[in-house]
């Protein structure tokens, strides 16, 4: 596997990064959250865009998305849109999705784009190539909120994304058993033995939090941890995750 490298941060080499999500609904509230980031000890931002109320408006969205680059600095961003059927905020159609999408791409504001792989269909190879022209890394995700798929599929799952030219790619599930979570980390084992670059798992809710924090030994590349809010279920603080991924480095102790 090779690791991907953004503003000076790898990824995809060493302990999981730390991604904390801003979820402001309005442009003070997101530079609020922004602040908060900057607090803790964040690897990336990942801005949600799903959260914030003016998202259709791309004046709006660019304005603000400016003033969380400038705010942000030199911390890599990562622009997600959650669909509803992905457990996002917003419900919408693919063709205002896959727009939405190239406007992000092509404004220059995000280090990384988010491209739901179902969501985008047969648009996820023009999208990819979007983010490239632009100079950013496409991260290419299915998140199941349901249950957790069988480990075969998973493990299909993450090498096709893989193979569709994506720079990271990211499945995250919901499990119900011990034995789902099992799953899902021996999946993701697997898939990063396979994969070009670098992959990103998560088993949500509290009964996943032990994948959130054992990625290093499993292959996950990034980890997300909470600041002001929480964006999915089972996240654990930031500064408490950074100390428990420190604790369970491999060699460490």
């Amino acid at each position: 596997m090779e690791p991907v490298n953004v503003r000076g941060l790898t990824i995809g080499s060493g302990r999981p990064k730390i991604a904390v999500p801003v979820l402001g609904e309005t442009r003070e509230a997101l530079l609020a959250e922004a602040e908060q980031v900057k607090s803790v000890p964040a690897d990336l931002a990942e801005w949600r865009v799903d959260w914030f109320a003016d998202w259709s408006d791309r004046t709006a969205l660019l304005e603000t998305g400016a003033a969380l680059r400038a705010a942000l600095g030199d911390l890599p961003i990562l622009a997600t849109f959650r669909t509803a059927a992905e457990g996002g905020q917003q419900e919408t159609s693919q063709k205002d999705y896959v727009n939405l999408i190239r406007a992000l791409a092509s404004s220059g504001l995000a280090d990384l784009v988010d491209i739901e792989v179902f969501t985008a269909g047969e648009n996820v190879t023009a999208l990819i190539g979007s983010c490239h022209q632009a100079g950013m890394l496409a991260l290419l995700s299915s998140h199941d909120f349901q249950h957790t798929p069988g480990e075969e599929e998973m493990v299909r799952r993450l090498t096709w994304m893989d193979g569709l030219g994506a720079d990271l790619s990211k499945l995250a599930v919901m499990p119900h058993t011990g034995s789902d979570v099992l799953a899902l980390l021996s999946a993701t084992d697997r898939a990063a033995r396979q994969a070009r670059r670098p992959i990103v798992t998560m088993s949500m809710g509290g009964l996943g939090t032990v994948s959130r924090l054992a990625g290093e030994v499993f292959g996950s590349a990034i980890t997300f941890g909470s600041a002001a809010r929480a964006s999915a279920p089972g996240q654990v603080p930031a500064g408490q995750l950074a100390e428990i991924l420190e604790l369970l480095e491999p060699g460490k102790n």
